[in-house]
């Protein structure tokens, strides 16, 4: 077969077919009279193996190890072939997150365009302190987008650079909201905490709903600071976490403060006297726990209250009945 009818029947241009020969790939098997290139049935299937391989990502040098090395082992190479590509791929995901994040930022013009490649860069620097100041000037003049700060945000090891991500989000879009739930849900402890606290420090009642179905998370410590956030905001729902956190020691002092801002509305002061006073009696019997359930009495205001620490200055642990005994001087000095 001559080299135009194997180029149209494999699909090989006739360049690449001498392409092949010169590299001694592929060397047609005959001559004709004329001195033209003839291809057996072996050279064509020779030709349709080099194509298989390179569909593989193998190089025309590689390939022809493959066919005439008799020693040469294929699971080497589509080992590093395997990575090649996993790299490749990283790279090539690596660079569409950043092309998309430009292209979200909307920049005017080339100038523009630098500004937001700088500020990316800065959030991904080893410096902390160019971190912290790529949060710090996002949305003067070229917002840094919503995904990259979420991002940077979830990841942030340092409390400060940590604290001007949250600043910043709570001064961006909307969108931040939405990555920051799917935060809660991470298999990984640290992500879920800063998610959280993230979520903590959003205004509005988006993210105040956010905060409510994290009331039900299955982590301890992204409940809490959910119970800490909307406590201070206000709702009286996060009574039993908040009470929950004084028992177990987590955030107490923070918990007994939010118990205090809800405990403003009499009523609710009431409902939070009794539960406390229910846990110290039914619901732990370890004195550090019913030291800071007593503690806590002393920021709710009403009759209750003070019936309570009227009954605990006579409880049986001195530790408790001595807190109690102070914190009744301290509510009739007021």
């Amino acid at each position: 077969m001559l080299i135009g009818e194997v180029s149209r029947r494999s699909g090989v241009s006739a360049r690449m077919l001498r392409h092949y020969e010169s590299l001694g790939l592929v060397r047609p098997s005959a001559r004709t009279g004329s001195g033209y290139r003839e291809y057996s049935a072996q050279d064509i299937r020779r030709i349709f193996h080099v194509e298989s391989l390179r569909t593989l990502g193998l190089s025309l040098h590689e390939i022809g190890r493959a066919l005439d090395d008799p020693g040469f082992t294929p699971s080497a190479l589509v080992g590093d072939l395997i990575r090649q590509t996993r790299e490749r791929i990283a790279a090539e995901t690596e660079l569409l997150t950043r092309l998309r994040r430009i292209h979200a930022a909307d920049p005017a013009d080339w100038e523009g365009v630098l500004q937001v490649v700088a500020l990316l860069h800065a959030l991904g620097s080893k410096s902390a302190d160019a971190r912290q100041r790529a949060a710090l000037s996002s949305g003067d003049e070229i917002p840094v987008p919503v995904e990259a700060l979420v991002e940077a945000a979830l990841s942030e090891t340092d409390p400060n650079v940590a604290g001007a991500l949250r600043w910043a989000l709570a001064r961006s879009e909307a969108g931040a909201l939405a990555l920051l739930a799917e935060g809660l849900g991470s298999p990984v402890a640290a992500v879920r905490e800063r998610a959280v606290q993230a979520l903590a420090e959003m205004p509005g009642d988006e993210a105040a709903a956010h905060l409510r179905d994290a009331l039900a998370n299955p982590d301890a410590v992204v409940r809490g600071y959910a119970a800490l956030a909307l406590g201070t905001r206000g709702e009286a729902d996060t009574v039993p976490a908040l009470i929950d956190m004084i028992v177990e020691g987590r955030n107490d002092i923070d918990a007994a403060d939010a118990l205090s801002v809800l405990a403003n509305d009499t009523g609710t002061a009431d409902r939070i006297a009794t539960r406390l006073v229910d846990r110290l009696a039914h619901g732990t019997s370890e004195e550090p726990a019913r030291g800071r359930l007593t503690q806590a009495l002393a920021g709710i205001p009403g009759t209750t209250a003070s019936r309570a620490l009227v009954e605990l200055s006579h409880d049986e642990n001195r530790a408790v009945a001595l807190t109690a005994a102070y914190l009744l001087q301290l509510r009739d000095a007021r």
